[in-house]
């Protein structure tokens, strides 16, 4: 069967996110930009761009409560790099506007700015086959997780990658490498969320 994944598209690098996934098997990724579209979808990504302004047009539009009946579903959402910053309960130094549904706290544009931005090669528990490139842009870091949250990926001791149940928070883009295991990773968690899985 056909997975069907939706890439958040209100703003931010969605496109490139929908071809990462369309490169694998069993995917179905498209853009979503209405309620409709969001809770037809067995999973859903929140991509990297501007945190606030993702969030601003999530409220305007209602997408908030269609992402909130996926998270009540326990359909997996994975955020990168703006798309953690929303999932996160707790934004350090910050009361904007957040889905907040891991129990982590982030803090904002941590490794610098744009001029900062750098790639490395990534230890990724869960991840075979050696160490991923991980594109890092004005990308946030995990300052706090909580005890049921599990730390996936760490660099220089910062928490970059985490997992709580079927939620999954990137600081970096996968989807900015040829490397499509990230991807594959979170397929098996909407293969493992789905009704018909065994």
């Amino acid at each position: 069967m056909s997975y069907r994944i939706g890439v958040l598209s209100v703003q931010g690098d969605f496109a490139e996110h929908i071809a990462a996934m369309n490169d694998l098997d069993d995917v179905e990724a498209l853009c979503v930009k209405t309620k409709e579209h969001i809770q037809a979808c067995d999973g859903l990504i929140i991509p990297g761009g501007e945190s606030t302004t993702i969030g601003k047009l999530c409220r305007r539009f209602g997408l908030d409560e269609a992402i909130g009946n996926l998270h009540r579903a326990a359909k997996p959402i994975w955020g990168t790099c703006a798309g953690l910053i929303l999932l996160a309960k707790h934004i350090a130094d910050s009361d904007q506007w957040r889905l907040g549904y891991m129990d982590v706290e982030v803090k904002r544009n941590a490794f610098g700015r744009q001029v900062d931005s750098f790639e490395t090669d990534l230890p990724i528990e869960g991840v075979e086959g050696g160490h991923a490139r991980a594109v890092f842009i004005r990308a946030p870091y995990v300052t706090r997780a909580g005890s049921n949250v599990q730390v996936l990926a760490t660099i220089d001791g910062k928490i970059v990658m985490v997992r709580q149940g079927h939620l999954l928070g990137t600081a970096f883009h996968p989807e900015l490498t040829d490397d499509r295991r990230v991807q594959k990773y979170f397929l098996d968690m909407v293969k493992a969320a789905s009704p018909t899985a065994a």
